[in-house]
């Protein structure tokens, strides 16, 4: 139980990692700034679906990473 559990840690942690990893920055930076309002009308809207999946799978990886760790130290 012990080993499938520790298994399931690490198969979350790197789906973790993978996840923030694929997530756009918040700030767009020196881009941002010279395209101006294009990027805002048209660029985000197609990313905006990918990005709010990306975030929902953050917040689910991360919790079953936590509901995880806890397991492993109750079952240590």
């Amino acid at each position: 139980m012990l080993t499938v559990a520790i298994t399931l840690l690490v198969i979350d942690a790197i789906a973790l990692i993978v996840l923030v990893l694929l997530q756009s920055g918040k700030s767009a930076g020196l881009s941002g700034a010279i395209s101006g309002g294009a990027e805002q009308l048209f660029g985000k809207q197609k990313a905006r679906g990918i990005d709010a999946v990306l975030h929902r799978g953050t917040i689910i990886t991360g919790s079953l990473f936590f509901v995880l760790t806890f397991a492993i130290a109750y079952l240590i």
